[in-house]
């Protein structure tokens, strides 16, 4: 069977990120490179366009290949309806496993369930749990919605994309790129020895400080995330009234 899926893979279409990627051949970049500017633009601006109105997303992060049986989409689901419930919008890579999970428990509770799909050879397929669905060719391009606009990340178990997802968001936030939001971890079980490395190896070493290590929070309450990320609204529109007020008194 393994071997059945690894032949099926390869004889997948190319995707848009492998051509974006690929070095490009002699007298070949001012015929595809060049143009192909103008469909990440149109990636652009129809995300920007389509997510427009979302101001409190939560984005929702874990494996494609967790089953309805598993107890870690379960516990998705209704950490995705008790965000929806408390008026947060719930985004996900739209495909199966954990994101049908979170997108599925934010549909039943009535809430915003938003998909952002990616283009892949393999394993990638919408879920039916979507009231916004979007599909993107470029991994970077779908990034960068899921950082501009949600205000929280959620991070279950899950493999090399869900990784990619939560290093790229501490990053960011370390290097003060985005405003500091609540990465939550759930399942100290599955993600305490990740936890346990960066705290003896990379603390340690000098490689990060407390405070970086601090913007990792870890979890095993579908109602704590939720109150983890309640807190941060209230102190951010504390923070915004602050700066609102500051700006009113100035000279600006």
């Amino acid at each position: 069977m393994a071997e059945t899926d690894a032949k099926n893979r390869d004889v997948q279409e190319v995707t848009q990120d492998e051509q974006l990627l690929e070095s490009p051949k002699a007298d070949e970049f001012t015929h595809t490179d060049t143009w192909r500017v103008f469909r990440i633009m149109g990636e652009f601006v129809e995300g920007f366009d389509d997510l427009a109105s979302v101001t409190r997303g939560v984005a929702i992060f874990g494996s494609a290949r967790t089953s309805p049986e598993d107890q870690q989409y379960k516990d998705a689901q209704e950490t995705a309806a008790l965000l929806a419930r408390a008026g947060f919008a719930i985004i996900t890579g739209g495909g199966p496993g954990i994101m049908e999970a979170a997108n599925r428990g934010a549909l039943e509770a009535g809430g915003v369930s938003i998909g952002c799909n990616i283009e892949l050879p393999f394993e990638q397929r919408p879920n039916p749990y979507q009231t916004r669905s979007l599909t993107f060719k470029y991994f970077f391009v779908r990034k960068t919605m899921f950082v501009k606009y949600s205000r929280a990340f959620v991070i279950f178990p899950g493999g090399f994309g869900t990784l990619d997802e939560l290093f790229e968001s501490l990053t960011l936030i370390q290097t003060r790129k985005i405003r500091n939001f609540p990465v939550v971890l759930y399942g100290s079980k599955y993600w305490g020895g990740m936890v346990e490395w960066i705290r003896s190896t990379l603390l340690v070493e000098g490689k990060l400080t407390e405070k970086d290590v601090n913007l990792l929070q870890v979890t095993d309450s579908p109602s704590e995330v939720v109150e983890i990320i309640s807190r941060s609204q209230d102190s951010l529109r504390k923070v915004d009234k602050t700066v609102s007020d500051d700006l009113v008194g100035s000279n600006f």
